[in-house]
């Protein structure tokens, strides 16, 4: 078992801030959060230090290449949002976003 994080609580640093943050202080792996870019509505909520909207070959190189600099692991990648929602824009928001961060996690290979 590895010993880790949610990204959400350094909400204000950058990922290699996170991951740096987690090296020196003996974590084995962080859970990055993937919340949509913008306003956060609840705390925790909104944290983004993976953009997987925007993730591309080379974005996934320099995450890798961060993650060997600091010998961290992601251990899972957070988005928790409420898909049942009442409002169906909210839902269908919330479902398409989830999907990109599922392509997001086999993209960067994470179990």
């Amino acid at each position: 078992m590895k010993l880790g994080f949610v990204s959400a609580i350094l909400a204000e640093l950058s990922l290699e801030e996170v991951l740096q943050f987690a090296a020196q202080s003996g974590f084995e792996c962080v859970e990055l959060m993937c919340w949509p870019i913008g306003k956060a509505e609840r705390k925790y909520a909104g944290v983004t230090h993976l953009d997987v909207t925007n993730l591309n070959a080379g974005n996934i190189a320099g995450i890798h290449a961060l993650l060997d600099k600091y010998g961290v692991a992601i251990s899972g990648l957070g988005y928790y949002p409420n898909p049942l929602a009442a409002d169906p824009g909210e839902a269908e928001m919330s479902i398409a976003h989830l999907r990109k961060v599922i392509h997001a996690a086999r993209a960067l290979r994470i179990d």
